[in-house]
């Protein structure tokens, strides 16, 4: 029986090259992303279903689970790829814009996948794999609003894990560092503001996240669909995965040293 992966985010960036790397082994994809008529190229292959789904509009998730259980007949897999990073001041954002960066990445996740779970439930089986980041388990500059999602997404991902064995579905979680995506484009909303006290900490980013792509390069998004390829089909109750040399570096960095320590190599790297 073929397999079928739902995948949000599928437009660009980690949650196109998922949907690619899933088609090509063979599976279903149902590639979902907020405007799917720009989506010629999924559109195009074999065992690919394209449709519309917000997540930040429930409508829209309950249409599209249902019409891909409709051309499909179930869901085996659910990759929650959906998000954006919101950076800057927190004095720089207005009540929408925080509002706007939990809902799409926290809110939104745990909706697509209550959307998704009685069907897996009623099969006993499945995957549910969130795409968290390095940024889940560090925090850089002017990362309140981000890091605050992604950190979110590790404890609600750990607890379902738990929760959710109970009933024979897994859950994993996909850590990535820089990708080479648009991430930095309509993916980031980053708000500097005009207060000088911060003036610092906004110059310094840029070079910052610069300084950590020369340490130790930056992953493409097929590296990391291989991974969540991996995670989906090894067979194994793992609940975290690295994705790239700089979340591996990081993070082992991260885990050897004290605060004092780590917080006082991420300032020399953003000069602060």
């Amino acid at each position: 029986m073929t397999q079928t992966v739902l995948v949000t985010g599928s437009s660009s960036g980690i949650g196109k090259a998922t949907a690619r790397r899933f088609q090509s082994a063979g599976w279903n994809v149902i590639a979902t992303m907020r405007s799917p008529d720009a989506a010629t190229e999924l559109a195009a292959l074999d065992r690919v279903l394209v449709v519309r789904l917000d997540v930040t509009d429930a409508a829209s998730i309950k249409a599209a689970v249902a019409a891909g259980i409709d051309r499909f007949g179930r869901i085996d897999a659910l990759v929650n790829n959906a998000g954006y990073g919101a950076y800057g001041p927190l004095e720089a954002f207005d009540m929408a814009g925080i509002r706007r960066q939990f809902d799409t990445n926290v809110i939104g996740l745990l909706e697509v996948t209550k959307a998704v779970l009685p069907g897996l439930r009623a099969q006993g089986s499945g995957t549910i794999v969130n795409i968290s980041s390095i940024g889940g388990r560090i925090a850089f500059p002017l990362g309140a609003l981000y890091h605050g999602t992604k950190f979110a997404v590790e404890g609600l991902s750990e607890a379902l894990h738990y929760e959710l064995a109970a009933v024979g579905v897994r859950v994993k979680i996909i850590e990535p560092g820089l990708v080479a995506t648009d991430f930095g484009g309509r993916s980031f909303d980053f708000r500097p503001g005009d207060i000088p006290a911060y003036r610092p900490l906004v110059e310094g980013q840029s070079a910052g996240f610069g300084t950590i792509a020369a340490e130790h390069g930056v992953s493409s998004p097929a590296e990391v669909a291989e991974v969540v390829y991996q995670a989906v089909t090894d067979g194994t109750t793992t609940l975290r995965y690295t994705a790239g040399a700089d979340a591996a570096a990081l993070l082992a960095e991260r885990t050897s040293s004290d605060d004092e320590t780590f917080i006082g190599s991420i300032q020399t790297r953003f000069g602060l």
